[in-house]
């Protein structure tokens, strides 16, 4: 019987940022289950946005025991539902992704950042959206055959609830997790990053470090947008028991 892998996409995204993805797992191994986080795509008028409602959500809809697949936003929705639900997730994947914010400083400074963008992306347009966050510095050096599907995907929402997410489910928001990563112990987790996603390199290491068992891969070329980018790469690495 084929097994399931829950799939959650990064912010701004939606179900459809797997779809590269999901079309080079072997059907026969695995049923790819992609779903729209609150806020976004046709989850987009979903209330509230909290991380305790998506955990929900992802809960309901995931069968009783399946792989925790998760990019940058959905990396940290997948670590809840991880430490929520050990028993149902029989392998945890995070794809450029963290266990948030440690210091409070810097949480509180992110906070306030998420604020400005959520107040600038509330009164503008989805392709005024698009076009800023398209061009944010994490995403430089994106190849344009990802970029083209990229922007696709970030028009399908709405910029009011992107706002929203920003104040729901943002960096600054979400209470850090990494004192808990030992409570998955037991648990195979794989870590990957893109080997020009400076940050999140870091994190990932740090990450491979702190979870008991972890092995941590590294896509040579590609960025922070790993789904679009190196699909043939992340569908390998989730089917690498």
């Amino acid at each position: 019987m084929a097994e399931t892998v829950v799939l959650l996409h990064g912010f701004a995204g939606t179900r459809h940022a797997w779809d590269l993805v999901a079309d080079r797992l072997d059907p026969e191994r695995y049923r790819p289950l992609a779903l729209d986080l609150r806020g976004h795509g046709d989850a987009r008028d979903r209330r509230p946005i909290t991380f305790d409602a998506c955990l929900a959500d992802v809960a309901a809809a995931a069968p009783e025991r399946f792989v925790m697949c998760g990019y940058s936003l959905g990396g940290r929705v997948a670590l809840h539902v991880a430490l929520a639900h050990p028993d149902r997730v029989s392998r945890l994947v995070l794809v450029a992704s963290t266990a948030g914010i440690e210091d409070p400083a810097l949480r509180q400074e992110r906070r306030a950042a998420d604020e400005r963008l959520a107040a600038d992306t509330e009164r503008g347009t989805i392709e005024e959206f698009a076009e800023r966050w398209s061009h944010m510095p994490l995403f430089a050096g994106t190849p344009p055959f990802a970029a083209e599907a990229w922007r696709a995907d970030l028009l399908r929402n709405d910029p009011r609830a992107l706002a929203e997410v920003l104040r729901g489910l943002g960096a600054g928001t979400m209470e850090p997790l990494w004192d808990r990563l030992t409570e998955l112990d037991g648990m195979p987790v794989t870590i990957i990053v893109g080997e020009r996603d400076g940050r999140y390199t870091a994190t990932g290491r740090r990450l491979a470090a702190a979870l008991p068992g972890a092995r941590l891969l590294l896509v040579p070329g590609a960025g922070h947008g790993l789904p679009r980018e190196a699909p043939q790469a992340v569908a390998a690495a989730i089917a690498t028991e």
